[in-house]
């Protein structure tokens, strides 16, 4: 049956895997401080009584795209002003191409592509005004600057629009030039907050495949979004953060012992259902005219599932995935959060003022001890 969450319960362990849904771990996997990516490690800010990163891993890794994943308010922004050395981190590592955004951050500027969820314009420059003036801050020579300006216009789509004011642009046609701006200087890494926002459809194609491209080149790129099937489709990895942590860091393909539901279609539905109740296979209706679903930990059981079913007779017209893995990890993560904070205050911990927790009680009304970004 589905809980009130949203999840599939009551599954027990089988000939398909374990179809069950279970906690993520609590911590990255251990990596190379020497990469020349974005290398995180219990990265924590503050700002007064708010914890807004409170504790974070993270590795996004040269010739990879790296997905942050996480709800409004779980730092992605904050940790991502931290990488462009916007904000000083209070206690942590922080390496962007091997250096410290804090100590070193003109050697970290000239190597990193920074785009923020909204694009700060001067409304009266042209959008190839914009790039040949960024061009030159970054110190492009200037021989090249006029080249690279009329590359990228032209990478983004937006030649036609390259002398037109920035005040006509379009939200959509914004974030293009600021992707542009973000690549003027052709950087080692990039960090992109939200780059399909405002995006139609052909042009959130397009963004993928460039940055499919980047990665290819050998550049680390990390994209926080809230398109996960657009995250689906083109991260190599993804970390998923909540109140300011880390709670799991895996690649789109990896389970982690995690169940993901998939979705059947059968030209027989009774039959089907039979048949998925003869090997003891929990199935819950999908919406209407959808077919059935099932939680399946991975594509091995999937198979296995798929042929026992053909074997069976049961005219299978559709067998896929529900969703992407991101996107079904995400909800698993955001379900896990809502029933955390539905559990009464008294049985959750709160930890003792100690060094640990900087000497202070936890405040009231956080879980474990923190609260979201505000």
């Amino acid at each position: 049956m589905r809980s009130t969450d949203g999840t599939l319960t009551g599954v027990t362990e089988g000939d398909y895997g374990d179809r069950g849904m279970t906690t993520p771990a609590t911590a990255a996997p251990a990596a190379d401080e020497g990469h020349d990516g974005i290398y995180v490690r219990g990265l924590t800010r503050s700002f007064g009584t708010v914890h807004a990163v409170a504790g974070m891993d993270v590795d996004a890794r040269p010739g990879r795209v790296t997905a942050l994943v996480g709800p409004n308010g779980s730092g992605k922004t904050t940790l991502m002003l931290m990488i462009a050395g916007l904000l000083a981190p209070d206690a942590g590592q922080l390496r962007v191409a091997g250096f410290d955004p804090v100590t070193q951050t003109a050697a970290v500027h000239a190597r990193l592509g920074w785009m923020p969820d909204a694009l700060g314009a001067w409304d009266a420059l042209s959008a190839r005004e914009h790039l040949t003036t960024y061009a030159a801050a970054y110190r492009v020579p200037r021989a090249r600057i006029a080249a690279r300006a009329d590359e990228l216009l032209q990478i983004v789509d937006l030649r036609e629009w390259g002398d037109a004011p920035a005040r006509v642009l379009s939200r959509g046609q914004k974030q293009r030039l600021g992707l542009a701006r973000a690549l003027i200087h052709d950087p080692d890494v990039l960090v992109l907050d939200e780059p399909a926002s405002g995006l139609d459809p052909a042009s959130r194609v397009a963004l993928r495949q460039l940055l499919r491209r980047m990665a290819a080149d050998g550049k680390a790129v990390l994209v926080s979004s809230h398109v996960l099937s657009d995250l689906d489709e083109m991260a190599d990895d993804a970390v998923y953060v909540l109140g300011g942590r880390t709670v799991t860091a895996e690649g789109p393909s990896e389970s982690g012992g995690r169940s993901f539901v998939w979705r059947i279609r059968s030209l027989d539905e009774p039959r089907l259902v039979s048949a998925l109740r003869a090997r003891e296979v929990l199935s819950v209706p999908a919406t209407a005219g959808a077919g059935m679903e099932v939680s399946l930990t991975d594509e091995q059981g999937a198979a296995r599932l798929l042929a026992d079913l053909v074997g069976d007779g049961v005219p299978i017209v559709a067998f896929g995935p529900a969703g992407g893995r991101i996107e079904q990890t995400y909800l698993g993560l955001a379900a896990e959060r809502a029933n955390s904070l539905a559990q009464p205050k008294a049985a959750m911990p709160v930890p003792d003022a100690s060094p640990g927790n900087g000497g202070h009680p936890a405040p009231p009304g956080t879980i474990d001890g923190w609260v979201d970004e505000a």
